[in-house]
């Protein structure tokens, strides 16, 4: 359909001021760039975007990302305009409680919102996820004469996006890759909250990209939807990822403020605003005004997505006749469903003192459930061989191997963070990334996304402790668990030996609410004999009894996660031995134990019972909780030393002996 130059003006108009009257009323919010790039977001939805308003979870619907999240009601509005479930009335109550419409975008499938955006470069490294999971389905599914999975990943990108080191790992990472289906519009407009670009950021942007190995074009004038459109359209024929420089004006349309840094996160004022207004010839009254033409041409989206979505449906039905077993496993992973016998194979391992690192059973265990689930993909930041996260039997992830199920991140954690969340919110994938502990603090903000979000991301973390030994302080975590701990909506799961690992696995596998950290051992730890001890299945409810040693009700509940969990089972059997009797309580995860009843939680720690002991190689906060006033806490107040590790750990009070003497202190009253 033709479009007259006229209309289309006003469609970017209208853009412009519903995103300017939703900020001025709620006398808060970013009008600049929704002001300022408003014409190629019209260009990309209205002639390139392939969506259904009506089914926004469409399989091979091309993805949008708005990473600069902060100009999120540029995507309200075409959320809005295009028919998507975006009524008007959730613009007019723009970043009110609970009016949906949130001052940076939050996942919402439902709604089209493909992501959660805002910390700057979280939105870009999401949607290099997105590519990269794009590139797996298609490898694995698609087949000559059925392109399955042939769909693009937009996104529109800022300055701050681009001076954030996720972005650059994430987009390093891309090139490295050839994700082609990869296109981002740089709203790039020189200003930031500061003023001009100039004081912080002024490299060529370009030229690093294509150092990147990114395909880069520029276009002078942001309001030329023609040469937005080109653009657009050799990205899409090129090889590599892309990038288009589009020049804008920050605010374009406001008095006085376009192109300044006030444009950039505060109310135009209602008289600035009216002056825009007519400047660009848009009726001052009524606020919120859509033009009928305008409204039918955005709306054509229905018509034309519904169109696209029929047509994939048919070729799906196709490939079903043409590739049974292919379309079976597709339909299982679209389902969300895990797979029947997911975990029928899931190793169980015989006791024994020296026993194995946490980290090493995992990876025992990871590979049993990768064989039953085709959909479970993941990787390291350049370390495999440590965290024991490689997929055996299946191709690295590579360009030449899509198909790959082991992804090589490179030393870039906070890519990797953000990339795994992006592939998370793709049906039929179910994606992990793996690092020690102590660098999950390089991709904190990410972990956080995936529990606000929430995205069913995997977190697996190794060299858990001092325990990790030579490598000294700067390796070994302290407060990691605390910090992790305190993001709610996570679960922290540190398990004691190889079979509460295995069901560490089980619990992160079947959680579909949020994300889990599975936390691993570097050093060996002794497999529990579960004929003397409950067996490893309580892990399933956060904390459990794992014996009652000594005769009558005990006297003193020794607690503890992880690898000390066998310093409490040897100081309870002496305790035993000396007459008193003892609970022992492995707690691998908090939240977990949270979530059960009264009457469990209360079964596990009976109330009455003042005498209680934990032990973890971190810092001691939050264990209170758990102890109560009249306990006592073992922990790490301070950061380690480089030595061995089991001296490091004996050192710093680590030790039965140790434990004996808390304990009896207790006891003693």
């Amino acid at each position: 359909m033709s479009v007259s130059q006229e209309l289309e003006q006003q469609a970017i108009n209208t853009l412009r001021f519903l995103s300017a009257d939703a900020v001025q009323t709620a006398n808060s919010g970013h009008p600049g760039l929704p002001m300022g790039a408003a014409a190629m977001a019209y260009t990309l939805w209205t002639r390139h975007l392939r969506h259904n308003p009506k089914d926004a979870s469409w399989p091979n619907r091309d993805r949008f990302v708005l990473s600069a999240g902060h100009g999120s009601m540029l995507l309200y509005a075409l959320l809005h305009l295009t028919g998507h479930n975006m009524p008007l009335e959730l613009i007019k109550n723009f970043r009110q409680w609970h009016s949906d419409t949130p001052g940076h975008p939050e996942y919402d499938p439902e709604r089209g919102i493909e992501t959660t955006s805002g910390p700057l470069g979280q939105g870009f490294g999401n949607a290099v996820g997105m590519a990269m999971a794009q590139a797996y389905l298609a490898a694995r599914f698609n087949r000559p004469n059925f392109p399955l999975y042939d769909h693009y990943i937009y996104a529109i990108v800022s300055d701050g996006d681009l001076m954030e080191g996720v972005a650059s790992e994430a987009a390093s990472l891309a090139g490295h890759l050839k994700l082609g289906k990869l296109i981002y519009l740089y709203d790039d407009n020189y200003i930031s909250i500061d003023g001009s670009t100039d004081l912080a950021y002024t490299e060529d942007r370009g030229a690093r990209f294509e150092a990147y190995g990114w395909h880069v074009q520029h276009v002078a004038d942001g309001n030329d939807v023609e040469a937005v459109d080109k653009a657009i359209q050799a990205a899409q024929a090129d090889e590599r990822p892309s990038i288009i420089m589009v020049h804008t004006t920050i605010g374009f349309g406001l008095p006085e403020k376009a192109g300044t840094a006030e444009a950039h996160g505060e109310p135009p004022g209602e008289e600035t605003l009216a002056a825009a207004k007519e400047a660009l010839g848009w009726p001052h009254e009524p606020w919120f005004h859509i033009p009928g033409d305008v409204l039918d041409l955005y709306r054509e989206a229905v018509e034309r997505g519904a169109e696209q979505q029929a047509a994939w449906q048919q070729l799906l039905a196709d490939y079903a006749a043409a590739h049974p077993d292919l379309h079976a496993e597709l339909q299982q992973a679209l389902s969300g469903e895990l797979p029947d016998g997911w975990d029928a194979d899931l190793p169980v391992f015989e006791a024994g003192e020296k026993g194995m690192a946490t980290r090493a059973s995992s990876g025992k265990v990871l590979n049993a459930i990768a064989k039953q689930y085709p959909a479970l993909i993941g990787g390291s930041a350049d370390l495999h061989p440590s965290t024991k996260t490689f997929i055996d039997g299946a191709p690295d992830f590579q360009t030449e191997s899509y198909n790959g199920r082991s992804i090589h991140f490179g030393v870039r954690e906070h890519a990797m963070g953000a990339a795994v969340n992006g592939m998370n919110t793709y049906a039929g994938v179910r994606a992990f990334g793996a690092t020690f502990l102590v660098f999950s603090d390089y991709m904190r903000p990410s972990v956080r996304l995936s529990a606000l979000s929430p995205f069913n991301s995997i977190w697996v973390y190794t060299h858990d402790s001092i325990g990790l030994g030579e490598d000294g302080p700067t390796h070994q975590p302290i407060e990691q668990f605390a910090s992790l701990r305190a993001m709610p909506n996570m679960h922290v799961i540190r398990p004691a030996d190889a079979n509460e690992v295995r069901e560490a696995w089980r619990a992160a596998i079947a959680r579909t609410d949020g994300p889990t950290c599975l936390v691993f051992t570097r050093q060996n730890v002794p497999t529990l004999d579960r004929s003397q001890y409950a067996p490893a299945e309580g892990l399933q409810q956060g904390a459990y009894v794992l014996a009652d040693l000594g005769e009558g009700d005990p006297e003193i509940i020794l607690m503890a996660t992880g690898s000390e969990v066998q310093l409490i089972v040897e100081a309870g059997q002496q305790l035993a031995a000396d007459g008193h009797s003892v609970r022992l309580v492995s707690f691998p995860c908090w939240e977990l134990f949270e979530a059960q009843d009264r009457a469990y939680r209360d079964g596990v720690l009976p109330p009455a019972m003042g005498a209680r002991l934990a032990v973890e190689a971190g810092v001691a906060q939050g264990w209170q909780r758990w102890v109560g006033d009249q306990g006592d806490v073992i922990a790490l107040d301070r950061y380690g030393e480089s030595a061995p590790g089991a001296e490091v750990l004996d050192k710093l009070g680590f030790n039965v002996d140790n434990v004996l003497a808390h304990a009896r202190k207790l006891l003693d009253g």
